[in-house]
């Protein structure tokens, strides 16, 4: 009996087909990566928890005993209200983690085209700044605002601090 003729029919064969191999690319790179990070909710609830561990497993001197049941009790508030809010509204962490996502590719942006015209050389004349078109021009002997090498032009010497 053949391979074909053993599975029964009941979909399509292309979609089988897919979904087994985007099911074995998903177990590779969970093999070689790790698990993928959860939801922005559940990430954030995990977050609460490792902070929460963290303060709690802290032990200082000069808390005394009343101090860090306080802060055991900041804890505790603090868990019982975000606990609510992630599980009513789960997907408006994702949407605000995508927003952040895209106000911080907006400014890398923006730092990155501002980087690029301050450390942009002035090779080309037509890019130079107006103050280093007009210092070349006074350091040349043939133009008439320089009136020489090194001078304004009033005929005043100008001092280079560099």
């Amino acid at each position: 009996m053949s391979e074909a003729t053993d599975r029964p029919v009941d979909g399509d064969a292309w979609a089988d087909a897919c979904a087994e191999d985007l099911a074995e690319e998903k177990a590779r790179r969970r093999a070689q990566y790790g698990p993928q990070p959860g939801s922005a909710a559940e990430e954030l609830r995990k977050l609460v928890d490792a902070v929460a561990d963290k303060v709690s497993s802290l032990q200082s001197p000069l808390l005394g005993v009343a101090a860090q049941g306080a802060v055991q009790q900041a804890i505790r508030q603090a868990k019982s209200a975000v606990e609510p809010v992630i599980e009513r509204n789960p997907q408006v962490f994702d949407h605000l983690a995508a927003a952040g996502n895209e106000l911080l590719a907006a400014y890398r942006s923006a730092v990155e085209s501002q980087e690029s015209r301050w450390t942009r050389t002035a090779a080309d004349p037509s890019e130079a700044t107006p103050a280093a078109q007009a210092d070349k021009a006074a350091d040349d002997p043939s133009d008439p605002r320089g009136e020489g090498r090194g001078e304004g032009p009033s005929g005043t010497e100008r001092i280079d601090l560099d």
